[in-house]
């Protein structure tokens, strides 16, 4: 478990969080620019001197009560930030060997080989910085970062330097890091396209303070956190690559261990593999009775659970419940009146769009 409650004051706010994240997999703070994100990193790093307390897995890294305080170099931390910040004069190979003088070789628990496999570098290393794309100068940070066999990853915001290209150059990486290391991750964003691709949790923060954290397919399916996502609310699912339909290049993405399914485009992922798909409240309509002859191939059988005021007010939020997995819909005031809805009734949602996240 990591444990945090700090205090900092800053310009225009102070900053008062209570973090308890589990000490594994993919922690996301997001929230709009300024909201104290990087400020919260910083504290758990200790080049921020918050007041408070801050301990990794029951060891203490800062305990005001009994005046303990780790400093930045001897906390187990790797930190990546929006430029790699890579040594000019050394080329790759030397950049990742300069990571490994932080740790004593008797306490390395990630081998340099396996963080070269993992992030792509291994036809990168006798390359200086300068011949880099900005892609590869990120992955090359991040490896050097992980070449301290950190107990924690610290990334701010580390894709924000990129354009959408070099974005997608780095993504899969992410989630290789996020499969195949057992090393938590915090992870600043204020961009709920990665967030949703890479978190398992969420921490939503703003002036400051933490407005709501939880696991992610549960905070998106929340109906009282609209603004916080605005036109890209909209809910997360675990599903399995299924049937294919060769003719029209389609797969069937099986969720609710096959209760149900969703078409989208094939791009080639084998049967079984386990993707996420992130499908939005944009994209789904409602209707009392399944639709025949519409270009909406994918309708859902559901039972809606709650209806809620979206941030605009002529909108409503509507969460459905099909099987044990949500989908939220977002339509007029007046169609939800029209269509008389109200929680607990049966309804089909129909999702237009499927956001295949691989």
């Amino acid at each position: 478990m990591i444990e945090a409650k700090l205090t900092l004051p800053r310009a225009g706010f102070t900053l008062d969080v209570t973090l308890a994240l589990p000490a594994r997999g993919v922690s996301a703070l997001f929230g709009p620019s300024g909201c104290g994100k990087t400020s919260v990193l910083r504290a758990l790093a200790g080049l921020e001197r918050a007041a408070g307390r801050v301990v990794l897995a029951g060891e203490a890294w800062q305990d005001d009560a009994r005046g303990h305080f780790v400093p930045t170099h001897r906390r187990a931390i790797g930190y990546v930030i929006q430029e790699a910040a890579l040594f000019p004069h050394l080329d790759v190979r030397r950049n990742l060997a300069y990571g490994l003088k932080r740790i004593a070789a008797t306490e390395r628990r990630i081998a340099i080989d396996q963080v070269v496999e993992l992030l792509g570098l291994g036809r990168l290393l006798d390359r200086q910085p300068g011949t880099l794309s900005g892609g590869e100068r990120q992955r090359v940070g991040i490896a050097r970062a992980l070449a301290t066999s950190p107990k924690l990853l610290l990334m701010d915001e580390p894709l924000a330097a990129l354009d959408a290209r070099r974005k997608a150059e780095v993504l899969p990486y992410l989630d290789r890091l996020h499969a195949e290391l057992g090393i938590p991750i915090i992870y600043v964003s204020h961009s709920i396209d990665e967030v949703a691709r890479l978190a398992d949790q969420l921490v939503l923060m703003d002036a400051g303070r933490v407005l709501a954290a939880g696991a992610l397919p549960d905070m998106l399916a929340r109906l009282d956190l609209p603004v916080a996502f605005g036109d890209d609310a909209g809910v997360v699912l675990d599903a399995v690559v299924g049937e294919r339909d060769a003719q029209w290049q389609l797969v069937r993405l099986d969720i609710d261990g096959g209760a149900c399914g969703l078409w989208a485009r094939d791009i080639g992922l084998p049967p079984g593999r386990r993707v996420r798909v992130r499908v939005l409240a944009r994209d789904v309509s409602l209707t009392r009775t399944r639709q025949s002859g519409t270009s909406i191939g994918n309708q859902l059988s559901g039972t809606i659970e709650a209806i809620a005021d979206d941030a605009h007010p002529a909108l409503s939020l509507v969460r459905v419940r099909v099987g044990t997995v949500p989908v939220v819909a977002r339509l007029t005031k007046r169609s939800a009146h029209a269509l008389e809805l109200t929680p607990g009734m049966p309804v089909w949602a129909q999702v237009k769009t499927v956001a295949l996240m691989e």
